[in-house]
């Protein structure tokens, strides 16, 4: 059994190794390019995209944008993108939980950020799996939905470590529901002290 562990544990080591490479060549790109790279990650349903076309609606006469879209399956995401007149290309990952570096480099190839740009990467939601994976980004942006509970910060401290910034999202709802939001700021900072909080 312990070899079997052992096998494991270097087959980890070796993707997560290669991903980092990769993740380290598209950085090298985008510092290169000028090309600002989020990578917006969170639990299903939090809110990320329509957060997304929001976002996009208000900045897209200042900034040049793209959008790389993550799902498991359907084209849903990317349409609605689209919709805002920004170019998106869709990921379908099937039943993996998350991007990876050399997925991120296969759509910048075809979707082409222009230089001096903003490329926002909607990752598969999944608080697990992409904090894992560098996609080459310069800031992980954990959206966590007020309809989540304040203790996701705790359940899911590798994710929350792993970002920049965290945006509350949905604060709309909180007359409505029994969300404690001093302490989920709290609970945030305790797993990375200077992470920015927007609400």
């Amino acid at each position: 059994m312990e070899k079997i562990n052992d096998r494991l544990v270097q087959l980890e080591i070796d993707v997560l190794s290669a991903n980092d490479k990769k993740a380290t060549q598209n950085r090298e790109k985008f510092i290169a390019d000028g090309v600002l790279a989020l990578n917006l990650v969170s639990s299903p349903g939090s809110g990320k995209t329509t957060l997304l076309c929001n976002t996009i609606n208000k900045i897209k006469d200042q900034y040049k944008l793209a959008v790389i879209e993550g799902d498991q399956q359907t084209l849903n995401d990317a349409e609605r993108i689209r919709a805002t007149g920004c170019r998106a290309i869709q990921i379908n990952t099937g039943e993996g939980c998350h991007l990876d570096a050399d997925m991120i480099e296969e759509a910048c190839r075809k979707i082409k950020p222009e230089p001096n740009s903003i490329l926002f990467i909607e990752n598969v939601g999944n608080l697990v799996c992409p904090a894992s994976f560098d996609l080459g980004e310069r800031h992980k942006v954990a959206v966590l939905s007020v309809t989540e509970g304040e203790d996701k910060p705790l359940k899911y401290p590798h994710m929350f470590a792993a970002a920049s910034l965290m945006l509350l999202n949905k604060v709309d709802l909180l007359p409505y529901l029994n969300f404690d939001v001093a302490k989920c700021l709290a609970y945030a900072r305790e797993v990375t002290p200077d992470i920015q909080i927007l609400l």
